[in-house]
């Protein structure tokens, strides 16, 4: 079983000036309520479990949790009006938390929306992540925004998280010369698989996480002996 360290990094507050022609220009001011924080607890606290289930028992997620007492205060531009926290926007916590060799993943809860008056900040998705580079310190990057309590509860609790995290996890194992299907954690439908009203797309991470998933002439993913090469700083035990 391989251990992988991994933390979430909570921004309860945001205040950030969205860029763009001068009379478009908008300040977005948000902090979440102790709820809200505590919905996405919720929905991490299950993640560990569920990737280790998924990988069937190859996987021990070590996980620590830290609130981030500033303000997000800025973010960056990806394309059509739409932003997100970047390496570059949290690069104070990375440097100070996330040196390089102490973390395999790094994760970010950030307030995209204000449930109340429904104002938000255009992104490009619930979450978003990628594999490890210099820019995230050596460790995978994820960013996961707030949301309504019925969000975080379905289909499978934690499921976000994973998800998220695969993207990252993908990419790392795919630089070990390792082959990943299509889309690796956006490849479901791609493979035939279909996401479930109640267990998502839990049957593909299942498959994805032991390289069985079928494509074409091969099965594709991350079989057990990439699990055993270790995570992205340490060997398996």
């Amino acid at each position: 079983m391989v251990s992988w360290q991994a933390i979430l990094l909570i921004y309860p507050q945001i205040n950030v000036r969205l860029s763009g022609s001068w009379w478009r220009r908008r300040t977005f001011q948000h902090q979440l309520s102790p709820a809200e924080i505590q919905d996405a607890l919720n929905s991490f606290q299950y993640f560990p479990a569920l990737a280790q289930e998924c990988s069937q028992g190859q996987i021990n997620l070590i996980t620590t949790v830290t609130p981030i007492e500033r303000p997000l205060s800025t973010l960056t531009a990806m394309g059509e009006g739409m932003y997100w926290p970047s390496p570059n926007d949290t690069r104070q916590e990375l440097d100070k938390l996330v040196m390089t060799g102490t973390f395999d993943s790094v994760f970010v809860l950030w307030p995209q929306n204000n449930l109340l008056t429904g104002e938000f900040v255009p992104t490009g998705g619930w979450g978003l992540g990628m594999g490890a580079s210099d820019w995230s310190n050596g460790a995978t990057y994820a960013t996961v925004a707030n949301a309504a309590t019925a969000t975080w509860e379905r289909p499978v609790v934690g499921e976000v998280w994973l998800h998220e995290w695969l993207h990252g996890v993908c990419h790392h194992f795919a630089q070990q010369g390792f082959v990943m299907p299509d889309g690796d954690a956006d490849g479901g439908g791609r493979h035939g698989y279909v996401q479930s009203e109640t267990t998502g797309w839990t049957e593909y991470y299942r498959d994805l996480m032991s390289g069985k998933v079928n494509s074409g002439e091969e099965e594709t993913g991350i079989p057990v002996e990439a699990w055993q090469s270790g995570s992205i700083h340490s060997s398996a035990s």
